[in-house]
């Protein structure tokens, strides 16, 4: 095991941030990040756009040794992240995102961000096409804003110090309900570890711009 000790500090070098961010499989165990920090990352994180503005992403933070316990065994192949780091943040989409449009679209007359009229225009306009939409068009749309918040947090995290890994290999059919969620409402999308890594990550090849873009 390599005795690397992760010394990055929080900062604001946009460069910084996401050249040096690495997926990291190993964390110091020893390092917490406090339930006030985590909620300041998760907040910075929930400022990614998405679709009208509906917020589809849902959070499940494991950071206590009786959650990693629950979640090592849905993860298997992916065990030190899950033992080793600060946190697993769980990321969702809430299938029924929607409901919270009211709250949403009302809060943003509140704060002076929307004309009441523009609000009443757009909730007469938007809740009869989700009211139609098929759910698999919905969970399209709140996939794609659930990648937004992802590479998001990762960012924060990083801005904040920390290092991450994105999770695929998982249980997906099981998590919600083993952490007490409504399977159908609450879809996974990826688990996120964060914390300091003990073991610095790899670095990786990009294809090239030529290669990856079309212009018209």
């Amino acid at each position: 095991m390599s005795t690397f000790q992760s010394t990055f500090q929080k900062t604001n070098d946009f460069n910084e941030i996401t050249y040096g961010r690495r997926s990291v499989k190993l964390y110091d165990p020893e390092v917490k990040i406090s339930r006030e920090e985590m909620t300041e990352i998760l907040a910075e994180a929930s400022r990614a756009p998405s679709s009208i503005n509906l917020q589809p992403w849902r959070f499940l933070v494991v950071d206590t040794p009786e959650g990693k316990e629950k979640l090592a065994p849905l993860a298997r192949f992916n065990q030190n992240q899950v033992l080793t780091s600060s946190a697993v943040i769980g990321v969702f989409i809430d299938m029924n995102n929607v409901d919270y449009m009211e709250e949403i679209f009302g809060k943003a007359v509140e704060l002076g961000y929307m004309p009441q009229e523009v609000k009443d225009m757009q909730l007469a306009k938007v809740m009869p096409y989700y009211d139609v939409m098929p759910p698999s068009a919905l969970r399209d749309v709140n996939l794609i804003d659930a990648g937004l918040v992802s590479m998001q947090l990762m960012l924060v995290a990083r801005a904040h110090g920390y290092d991450t890994n994105p999770i695929g290999g998982y249980e997906k059919d099981q998590i919600a309900e083993a952490f007490g969620m409504d399977k159908e409402r609450y879809q996974p999308v990826m688990l996120i570890s964060i914390g300091k890594s003990a073991k610095e990550g790899h670095p990786s090849y990009r294809l090239p711009v030529d290669t990856i873009t079309t212009w018209a």
